[in-house]
C-alpha cells in the first residue's frame, strides 16, 4: 500500500472544531431495517453532543429515540479537491427533562423547518472520528 499524503486523520478536538463551524449534517439511522440518511440542521452543545430539533411526531424521532445512530458533516471545495469530513457515533435520546429542554429552547439549534411543539433529539458523541482531504488546485 503507498503512503497517501492527500488524507489526514484529525483527532477529536479537531473534529469537534470543524462540526461547529457547518450548520448541516446528515443523520444515518435504520428505517424499516434499511439505511436512511436525513440532512438535518444541528448545533452542539457544551459536552460536545450533537443537538438536533425536530417534531416530536416526526418519524426520525421514533427511529432513533434510544439507538445508535452516525452522524455525518463535512465541507468540502471542488475547485481545490480539498475538505473534510467528521463522523461522530453515538446513541440518540429524547431531552426530556423541562430544565433541559427550557436551556437548549434559548440555546440550542434552531429547525429550518417550522415547528410548533418542537423536541430536542441529542447524540452523544461516543465516537468522534474525521479526515481531511489536502488537495490542490487541477489544471483546466
Amino acid at each position: 500500500m503507498f503512503p497517501n499524503d492527500a488524507f489526514r486523520a484529525l483527532d477529536r478536538q479537531e473534529c469537534l472544531r470543524l462540526l461547529a463551524k457547518v450548520p448541516v449534517g446528515r443523520v444515518v439511522y435504520t428505517r424499516q431495517a434499511l439505511p436512511a440518511v436525513l440532512p438535518i440542521n444541528f448545533a452542539l452543545d457544551t459536552d460536545a453532543s450533537v443537538l438536533l430539533r425536530t417534531s416530536p411526531d416526526s418519524e426520525l424521532v421514533r427511529a432513533i429515540d434510544g439507538v445508535v445512530v452516525a452522524f455525518e458533516a463535512d465541507e468540502f471545495d471542488a475547485a481545490t479537491r480539498s475538505g473534510w469530513s467528521v463522523v461522530v457515533t453515538g446513541r440518540a435520546t429524547v431531552v426530556t427533562g423541562p430544565a433541559e429542554h427550557e436551556r437548549l429552547s434559548q440555546t440550542g439549534p434552531t429547525s429550518w423547518m417550522p415547528l410548533r411543539d418542537a423536541v430536542f433529539v441529542r447524540i452523544e458523541s461516543e465516537m468522534v472520528t474525521g479526515r481531511e482531504l489536502l488537495g490542490t488546485r487541477v489544471a483546466q
